[in-house]
């Protein structure tokens, strides 16, 4: 004889549902809130070069100094400095930065600036990876193997017949 309630099963599907997405919106917001400060960060070098004419050994400083007073922190090393400079080049406006890019994580747009130039298939590639939940490894296959010229040309019946993940990979 069970003492629960006949709805408890449904609830605790309900909860554990809420759980998760609510997991998930705070990953998701704590990412933005990381990409817009290394965007931050980048903007503040590129301007610093532009302006003050900052060069590698100002990097170096900065990012010996930063470490020193955030050593809880990772991330702040020389190259990935640089990369948060180029990031911030790439992205001129820090609100599509904190909507639009926070879908990825960080080792995505570092890989992404590294091996596709275009814009256009750049944003393609992060909606892409963001709609389909790909790992890193999976959206380099993908960039390697020419997607962004290929998606939607073959006529399959993937999508149909296997689980989301399975039928962008199949496809």
């Amino acid at each position: 004889m069970s003492v629960l309630p006949d709805q408890y099963p449904l609830i605790l599907s309900e909860l554990k549902a809420a759980i998760r997405h609510s997991r998930l919106k705070a990953l998701i917001s704590a990412n933005g809130e990381m990409l817009l400060l290394y965007w931050r960060i980048g903007k503040t070098i590129l301007d610093q070069q532009d302006q003050s004419g900052w060069g590698s050994k100002v990097i170096e400083q900065l990012a010996k100094d930063l470490k020193s007073e955030f050593a809880d922190m990772q991330g702040l090393s020389v190259r990935n400095l640089k990369y948060m400079r180029q990031f911030a080049k790439a992205y001129s406006d820090p609100e599509f930065v904190q909507a639009s890019l926070a879908q990825i994580t960080w080792y995505h747009h570092i890989t992404l600036l590294g091996k596709v130039k275009n814009e256009s298939d750049r944003l393609f590639y992060i909606q892409e990876t963001a709609r389909n939940g790909w790992s890193r490894d999976i959206m380099v296959m993908q960039i390697e193997s020419g997607y962004v010229k290929r998606k939607g040309k073959a006529i399959t019946n993937f999508a149909n017949r296997l689980p989301p993940t399975q039928s962008d990979l199949a496809q």
